[in-house]
């Protein structure tokens, strides 16, 4: 972990500001990289395919467009979950893409709130820190197109 020395305007003191990778790092420019090229993959699907489809074949063409991008990916990742470091039992996400981006899929009417919190609680128990949630349930794709991190 690497701490950042930063300085407070009006007192001068020393803040530290711990963050999980250090600043302009590879792996930070890896997951942007990633993050772009797996954008790239949805809006390849939803521009060929388009919206009101299930679920069940957009997860389906995402993952032919991913093995034709050379794109690394589980599909149905299972997570194990925990409480207070007893296991609980398992979940599965759509999507963990290169071990690096978790991404949900939903094809619904409108994003509600509680999916971005779903996706959210997905990065915490897989230790991620970047998820996509993606609806194909809309006529342009970014509105139905959301980048959470931690």
């Amino acid at each position: 972990m690497q701490l950042q020395n930063l300085t407070t305007e009006d007192t001068g003191k020393n803040v530290f500001n711990l963050s999980r990778t250090p600043v302009n790092s590879a792996v930070g420019s890896h997951q942007k990289d990633l993050t772009e090229r797996v954008i790239s993959c949805v809006i390849e699907v939803h521009s060929v395919l388009g919206p009101g489809l299930l679920k069940s074949l957009y997860e389906e063409a995402l993952a032919q467009e991913f093995s034709l991008r050379g794109i690394a990916y589980e599909k149905q990742k299972e997570v194990s979950l925990k409480y207070k470091g007893k296991d609980i039992g398992n979940h599965r996400v759509d999507y963990l893409i290169e071990s690096e981006v978790l991404m949900e899929l939903k094809t619904v009417e409108t994003i509600d709130k509680i999916y971005e919190v779903q996706v959210l609680t997905y990065l915490r128990a897989m230790n991620k820190r970047v998820g996509l949630l993606v609806n194909f349930n809309v006529e342009r794709l970014k509105d139905g197109l959301r980048k959470l991190t931690l």
